[in-house]
């Protein structure tokens, strides 16, 4: 790891930040995702049915 002087909370921190930010949307995306097939799954069902 490079020597970041007095720096090194401050990039860190940003750092762990960004990490958790992006993993958060991820998972955002994800569960989203799983919503939006489970809606498209019911609209189809009810499609099939009516014809």
């Amino acid at each position: 790891m490079p020597d970041l002087g007095k720096y090194a909370d401050t990039v860190l921190s940003a750092y762990a930040a960004s990490l958790f930010l992006l993993v958060a949307l991820v998972v955002l995306s994800i569960l989203r995702g799983r919503k939006v097939r489970a809606e498209m799954e019911k609209v189809e069902k009810r499609m099939s049915r009516n014809g």
